[in-house]
């Protein structure tokens, strides 16, 4: 009897999944334990490095994949609370005759490849008739480490170099679209749960093994998981991830076709606040709850039904992006730090002002559009990349002069999208710091009107009044800069500026100027 190990790590679930796939296929494999691990070195001991909707998302998202397992293969998925180390430890020493395969997929960020060598070690010593498989592109499309590997791989730091880079490694149909590897389908079938592994097995100081609903259970008593304010438009999982790419994408070729990510709105759907105005699909690709090959295939049978938009703002144009920040991730160094990193211009950001910082995470700067998208952003997990540009140029080179890392950290622990490569990329490429970046003189409004290019809604403001309710019966034509209304205009909308809602925390057009000099300076020095 042979048993195959399947590590879902970055990849929540069943279809274009080569390491389920691989297990599934093997017809050395008798028997199939699914496997997720929580390593406490990444969530924190107490969760803490994963915000309340980060965390719904990616418990969804494993309720989700436990059901697909049980509803089509009677399969079950097993939670490890530990260490991956701790855990193939304990699965190799408790299991006779043995692990006959560990598959998984690849993934790209320092933690996860360092994970990956000290348990390919560990086999290698302990287990060497073990199969130990790290499936690339499975995340992503390109294969990251071949690509960098190659003698004349460059860099890229444009479009036009990513689409070049693409189409030597995929090359181009007749008509001039890439021909990516199709995606794999779900398997016909799985191996039967593997005798003697399961929630009492391994039981040990080390580590033992959860089922999602008593995880779910155990994280709901401590006060992990709590109620939102409000029905979230992100539901985790593979199930509503296909649905929302079936609403968003398949069924909307003109939808997809006539896409420019430059001109969707930042204040979401004109009717619906929680809405995005996009596809809404990040969260699902972030997870891998959704194929990057498979949207893409989507967007592709979409586009060969007549003229569309080309990159960088197609969909198609997003994705490359996506696999542009993937391939620097990994071939810079220091990606995710200011020193030593090639891509990072050093700039003198002063010392942390944590009222600042606070005001800013918190919602709470007196600058409505500002204060509703970091609400929005601590409520569902998700905001629109506009308003993500928005805040992240108030808090470094606009406003508030502060380092892009502290910026990093917070959208690290609550985007449901958060990602080390990309977040680390939009970070650097917003706060002006990078050969990728726009000049660092041009700055966002915080307070747009219906001319800027946030492309904000300004005839109603319901996302303003949605996010920010102290300024819900605020007339729209102030509600971007409230401080600036009559006080007989605040009285009757009951909000006094500086008592129901703050005074703005700076003056924004002298801090910009401010500021503008400050990087000036920095360059030069």
């Amino acid at each position: 009897m042979s048993t195959a190990v399947v590590w879902f790590r970055k990849c929540l679930r069943l279809h274009d999944n080569p390491a389920l796939s691989h297990a599934c296929s093997d017809p050395s494999i008798d028997s199939l334990l699914p496997v997720f691990i929580l390593d406490p070195s990444a969530t924190g001991p107490s969760f803490e490095n994963l915000g309340s909707a980060r965390l719904r998302f990616l418990i969804e998202s494993l309720a989700d994949l436990d059901h697909r397992l049980k509803s089509k293969y009677g399969g079950k998925l097993l939670i490890a609370q530990a260490r991956p180390l701790a855990v193939f430890e304990n699965l190799v020493r408790g299991h006779r005759p043995g692990i006959g395969l560990v598959s998984s997929d690849y993934c790209s960020e320092p933690s996860g490849r360092s994970e990956t060598a000290v348990i390919q070690k560990f086999f290698g010593k302990h287990s060497p008739k073990t199969d130990v498989r790290f499936h690339p592109s499975t995340n992503t499309l390109f294969d990251l480490e071949k690509t960098i590997a190659s003698p004349v791989y460059k860099n890229p730091k444009s479009m036009r170099q990513m689409e070049s880079l693409a189409s030597s490694i995929f090359g181009l149909d007749g008509s001039g679209f890439l021909q990516l590897p199709e995606p794999l389908a779900e398997p016909r079938g799985m191996p039967p749960h593997p005798e003697g592994i399961g929630i009492d097995s391994h039981r040990s100081s080390s580590f033992s093994f959860h089922t999602v609903r008593a995880l779910k259970q155990e994280l709901s008593s401590k006060g992990f998981l709590t109620p939102t304010i409000c029905t979230v438009p992100f539901v985790g999982g593979e199930t509503e991830a296909l649905a929302r790419m079936k609403k968003k994408v398949s069924s909307q070729p003109a939808f997809v076709n006539a896409f420019r990510k430059p001109r969707t709105s930042s204040t979401n759907s004109p009717n619906d606040p929680i809405e995005p105005s996009t596809t809404g699909l990040s969260p699902y690709l972030s997870t891998g709850c959704l194929s990057a090959r498979r949207i893409w295939k989507e967007v592709d049978h979409c586009n060969r039904q007549s003229n569309h938009t080309k990159p960088p703002e197609s969909l198609h144009g997003q994705l490359l992006f996506r696999e542009m920040f993937y391939l620097l991730s990994r071939s810079v160094v220091n990606w995710d730090q200011e020193d030593g990193n090639p891509m990072c211009k050093p700039i003198d950001w002063g010392d942390r002002d944590e009222e600042k910082l606070l005001a800013w995470e918190e919602g709470r700067t007196g600058f409505p559009y500002i204060d509703a998208m970091m609400r929005q952003l601590e409520t569902t997990g998700w905001m629109h990349h506009l308003g993500r540009h928005a805040v992240s140029c108030f808090l470094t080179r606009g406003q508030l002069w502060q380092h892009w890392k502290h910026g990093r950290d917070v959208f690290g622990r609550k985007l449901l999208d958060s990602d080390w490569a990309l977040n680390n990329a939009n970070w650097l490429w917003l706060a002006g710091v990078a050969p990728f970046s726009m000049p660092y003189f041009r700055l966002y409004n915080p307070c747009p009107d219906g001319k800027s290019s946030l492309n904000v809604e300004t005839s109603t403001a319901n996302f303003i009044k949605f996010w920010v309710p102290e300024l819900k019966n605020f007339p729209p034509r102030f509600i971007y800069e409230p401080h600036l209304a009559p006080v007989y205009v605040q009285k009757k909308a009951q909000c006094l500026i500086g008592s129901d809602y703050p005074n703005p925390i700076v003056d924004r057009k002298k801090s910009a100027k401010e500021n503008i000099t400050k990087f000036k300076l920095s360059l030069a020095a």
